[in-house]
């Protein structure tokens, strides 16, 4: 009876420790793009980029970036915010005409910090969508939060909608909405390009065409380079091509 008892201890203590050396996951970076819920940038064997555009549409800046890009023959993923669209819908059916892509940006460029309720998260997005998806016939694919804010929850709701969250590649943050100059703008693209970069830009920057004019300068340098000016869907796209095995 004394070895039973002595035994059951044991287990006892063995089972305890065990649960002192358990760690809790760590839901950083690695884990949620190791899920695929979360992607930063876009690993290709190719010299393709993908720029991307907050916060419009906006009168001021999103034609002028349209007609930059049109004629660069470049493409773009432009993060729709809702209530802008409803205002600017002739924007939006221009980007899709000629051929970029729409992505959803919530409603009203909510923050989504842990303290917002995952009813408020949903309605944000959704109500997006629905403005995209009636301008265009189609629903977006790809949901970025504003300013860069996730966390469980809000992946969860993003992933149940049909949606992958993209944010940005950490060396490719312009930070143009700061109005830095343009010769940052184009520094900070030029300087630390590589293949699979997901480049963040924003076509609504009250009072500055910075991002315009550094545009100009650095699409036909990216252009002389040899990079390709690509969608985020794109690049993805690309991913998965290669990682499929060819056997001869």
């Amino acid at each position: 009876m004394c070895f039973v008892k002595r035994l059951v201890l044991v287990i006892l203590c063995v089972v305890i420790l065990c649960g002192f050396e358990t760690k809790p996951v760590e839901k950083n970076r690695e884990y949620y793009e190791k899920r695929g819920e979360i992607v930063w940038e876009v690993p290709v064997d190719e010299k393709k980029v993908a720029f991307t555009f907050d916060d419009g549409p906006s009168q001021e800046t999103t034609e002028p970036i349209l007609d930059i890009l049109k004629i660069n023959n470049a493409k773009a993923t432009f993060f729709v915010i809702g209530k802008r669209a409803d205002q600017y819908p002739d924007l939006i059916k221009r980007e899709i005409a000629e051929g970029h892509e729409l992505a959803n940006h919530t409603y009203n460029h909510l923050y989504i910090k842990t303290n917002i309720k995952t009813e408020t998260i949903q309605d944000e997005i959704v109500r997006t969508e629905q403005s995209l998806e009636h301008l265009t016939g189609t629903k977006p694919l790809l949901f970025r939060p504003p300013g860069g804010y996730y966390n469980e929850k809000m992946i969860q709701v993003a992933k149940k909608l049909g949606y992958t969250t993209i944010m940005w590649s950490w060396h490719q943050d312009t930070n143009d909405w700061r109005s830095p100059g343009v010769g940052r703008i184009v520094n900070k693209v030029l300087n630390n390009v590589r293949n699979g970069d997901i480049i963040l830009f924003h076509d609504y920057t009250p009072g500055s065409t910075q991002t315009v004019q550094a545009l100009e300068i650095i699409i036909p340098e990216l252009t002389k380079r040899g990079y390709q000016i690509v969608t985020v869907s794109e690049l993805i796209k690309n991913k998965k091509e290669q990682s499929i095995p060819i056997h001869h």
